[in-house]
């Protein structure tokens, strides 16, 4: 029997977020998050996470290796990684009496047509059940030339799928800033608009293996284009206590991207 909900809210969670200073996964950081995942959910609101992490979680037990292709070695580390990282997901979800589904995807499985099709039979049967699922890219066996740019792309895929009420992209910052985030004269941007131009504003990223691909630049261009969609989009800090539950309580937190007609 399918199960009715009041809300729909996909939210992307960026590696950044999940590691501490040593760039360990921490099961704390986890568990803030499934806790209000599940705290929606006794309100109706049901949650789709798209999780990075399968890289980072594969490089954490086969940092000494051998491998010298770059690209093969990202798919070693995530093929290893990604079961790592769903048993830290369902061991915390099962503690909140919740249940959980890993849902893997490649590009092409958002291609109008069949593929599409069974997307969103996966998506819509797991919602149903009240089963959270957790999507990644499967690096595994993605081909370079049409992965997603990074999870940003792949969540505003996924909230458009399922006709999703709200995106939120949550990153280690409080959102988008006017200078640069440690720079005390700098002020958070609390909304911009999709056609206003702030790209001025986006700092540029050094990342390291396993850190993700994704920056401030990637998700302020998804959250634009999510919005032009008509989802409320909101890029936050997902480090901090409650800023899912507060966004979708309406409070103001993080900065919210706007739909101008």
């Amino acid at each position: 029997m399918e199960m009715n909900y009041k809300k729909r809210v996909v939210i992307k969670v960026g590696t950044n977020v999940m590691v501490n200073r040593d760039n360990r996964i921490v099961g704390p950081s986890l568990k803030r998050l499934v806790d209000q995942i599940a705290r929606l959910y006794e309100e109706d609101v049901i949650t789709v996470l798209i999780s990075s992490g399968s890289v980072i979680a594969g490089k954490e037990v086969l940092d000494n290796n051998d491998i010298e292709d770059d690209i093969i070695r990202r798919q070693v580390y995530s093929a290893v990684g990604q079961p790592r990282l769903m048993r830290h997901y369902y061991s915390i979800f099962h503690d909140f009496g919740m249940r959980c589904a890993q849902v893997l995807a490649t590009k092409r499985d958002f291609d109008e047509g069949k593929h599409r099709e069974n997307m969103i039979n996966c998506y819509e049967g797991l919602l149903s059940q009240g089963i959270i699922p957790i999507a990644n890219e499967d690096d595994a066996v993605s081909l370079s030339m049409s992965m997603f740019t990074d999870n940003d792309e792949l969540a505003s895929l996924v909230a458009e799928l399922i006709h999703a009420d709200m995106l939120i992209l949550l990153t280690d910052k409080d959102g988008l800033y006017d200078g640069h985030p440690d720079d005390e004269e700098s002020r958070l941007v609390k909304s911009v608009t999709t056609s206003e131009n702030v790209d001025h504003f986006v700092q540029s990223s050094n990342k390291k293996e396993g850190e993700g691909r994704g920056g401030m630049g990637s998700k302020l261009d998804v959250a634009k284009k999510t919005a032009a969609k008509n989802i409320p989009t909101f890029i936050a800090n997902g480090k901090k206590d409650n800023s899912i539950i507060d966004i979708v309580h309406g409070k103001d937190v993080g900065t919210r991207i706007l739909h101008e007609e």
